[in-house]
């Protein structure tokens, strides 16, 4: 029998179900996450998040990656950077 659990999200503090019986059924699969991001929000959480709060890391990492890159590009034609570091 399938094993459901009432979950609080760490980050945003909203109540979800963790399907971690039938883990295909679960909210967290309706967010496409690749290794790279998977493996950033390891590092902020130990445990589940909700879909949202999945969604918007996703978009941190992004952004984050983004940021990283503009600040590369600047540093290579020895401007000032946009973005802290």
């Amino acid at each position: 029998m399938p094993q459901h659990e009432e979950k609080i999200c760490p980050r945003c503090e909203a109540q979800f179900e963790c399907k971690v019986g039938s883990i295909n059924l679960c909210q967290c699969q309706t967010v496409s996450l690749d290794e790279a991001e998977m493996d950033y929000i390891r590092k902020k959480f130990e445990d589940c998040l909700c879909a949202d709060c999945l969604i918007a890391l996703k978009k941190e990492y992004k952004q984050q990656l983004l940021e990283e890159k503009i600040n590369r590009l600047y540093g290579y034609f020895n401007l000032k950077t946009p973005f802290k570091k």
